[in-house]
């Protein structure tokens, strides 16, 4: 089977504060909004601005079958973005209220993550 990726989807403890880090700190653009019947939830679906990530954010009503514990990441290791200006964009994040948790310089490169609003690691490179 060949398959193409399509988007990453990952569950959120709250929806419009992670929409808004996301589409303010990030530059994502908020492509759509709704809610699924079947599992009680509300789904917005970003899109980075080269438009060649979408990132699907879930989040389940508390009589949902689905709103189980929420367990930081739930196997999701981290995801990364590209920017421009490592500095500046550690700048943004720290006055934005999510400091450097850690950063890694190598010879050849140098990274850095934040977590975003749920605990999920942000890697900035």
């Amino acid at each position: 089977m060949k398959a193409r990726f399509t988007y990453v989807g990952i569950r959120v403890k709250n929806l419009d504060r992670s929409i808004q880090f996301y589409t303010k700190l990030l530059g994502m653009r908020l492509r759509g909004r709704f809610k699924i019947k079947e599992t009680k939830g509300k789904i917005a679906n970003l899109v980075s601005k080269d438009k060649r990530f979408t990132l699907e954010l879930n989040y389940y009503a508390k009589n949902s079958s689905y709103n189980t514990r929420y367990i930081v990441g739930e196997g999701l290791d981290h995801l990364a973005f590209e920017v421009d200006d490592l500095d500046k964009a550690l700048e943004e994040a720290r006055l934005a209220g999510y400091p450097t948790i850690l950063e890694v310089n190598t010879k050849k490169s140098r990274w850095a993550y934040v977590k975003d609003p749920n605990g999920i690691w942000i890697e900035l490179l």
